[in-house]
């Protein structure tokens, strides 16, 4: 995903690199700052620590979140007015049963993903924080993983990603950031 917003920002005028998080050693020398990862019982712990890390750096500079998960439940009674949104439709959906969540939609409420992120280093203010449907491999050694996300079991890979709609949002942050 990170290559797709990078390669669309590029297209739109921008120098964009892709690193990993782990391979970031400092952030002053850019302009703005897209920060991507997947949500493992919530935004991976690596990009809430770099954001952490990096806040008071960031905090000065044009900053966009997104993440990939595999549910998103859109609870009627959230708001986030203050953060802007996109949300693949492909991935967020309203609960089955009105005025109540099961489990798996109650871990899986865009609050649910979103505060962490914002918690994470609150003096940042992204200009965007974007859900999409993402990608779930299943290998031999996640096998206990694998009979609780997909029936199929391990070695088959679901691949949600809707390129369209990463495109769509990466050319919409062009523009802001």
């Amino acid at each position: 995903m990170a290559e797709a917003v990078a390669a669309e920002l590029n297209q739109n005028g921008h120098t964009a690199e892709v690193m990993r998080i782990e391979e970031v050693t400092a952030v002053n020398a850019y302009d703005a700052v897209v920060v991507g990862a997947p949500m493992i019982f919530g935004w991976h712990s690596a990009a809430r620590g770099f954001v952490k890390k990096y806040q008071g750096e960031l905090a000065s500079k044009k900053v966009a979140y997104f993440a990939c998960a595999m549910r998103l439940t859109q609870a009627p009674e959230e708001a986030f007015a203050n953060v802007p949104l996109t949300l693949d439709p492909s991935l967020a959906a309203l609960p089955v049963k009105a005025g109540a969540l099961s489990i798996k939609e109650y871990f899986s409420t865009l609050g649910y993903y979103l505060r962490p992120m914002l918690k994470a280093a609150v003096s940042i203010q992204p200009v965007n924080v974007a859900f999409f449907n993402g990608k779930l491999e299943m290998f031999p050694a996640e096998m206990v993983a694998g009979r609780v996300c997909d029936d199929r079991g391990p070695g088959h890979t679901r691949d949600y990603r809707d390129w369209d709609a990463i495109k769509s949002w990466s050319k919409s942050i062009s523009a802001i950031i």
